[in-house]
């Protein structure tokens, strides 16, 4: 099951955050479809936020077709969105581990290493749709 966490200094409203976890769960195979999500009474308690929050990311998930509630039982998991097998997942997360290590090795920072690879992830997707 996920657990979420929230950053209240990244400008990034609440339930968009709870959204983008999810999201990034299943992308990474973390979350299976038939997977429950936690209960709106669960991530309320955890994260102490409004009920209708917490209710506005599931709404918006459930609208995606990422997810499904179901009356009495909870929220579940539909889909998957990675096309990877877990071996593939396992390495290129390797090859990303250890290029972010050669990066540290050439004096970058956690918030430099992170613009380098938005930059170069926003180059290749835009070099691909040309």
């Amino acid at each position: 099951m996920i657990e979420f966490r929230l950053n209240s200094r990244s400008g990034v409203p609440t339930y968009l955050q709870l959204v983008q976890q999810v999201r990034h769960a299943v992308r990474l195979g973390l979350l299976q479809p038939g997977d429950q999500l936690p209960t709106v009474k669960e991530v309320v308690g955890g994260l102490a936020i409004n009920p209708n929050t917490v209710l506005k990311a599931y709404r918006e998930l459930d609208h995606e077709g990422l997810v499904e509630a179901r009356r009495g039982q909870g929220t579940f998991v539909l889909q998957g969105l990675t096309t990877t097998t877990p071996a593939e997942h396992a390495a290129l997360r390797a090859a990303l581990l250890r290029w972010i290590e050669r990066a540290q090795e050439a004096g970058f920072d956690e918030e430099g290493v992170a613009a380098l690879f938005a930059a170069v992830v926003r180059s290749a997707f835009i070099e691909e749709a040309a």
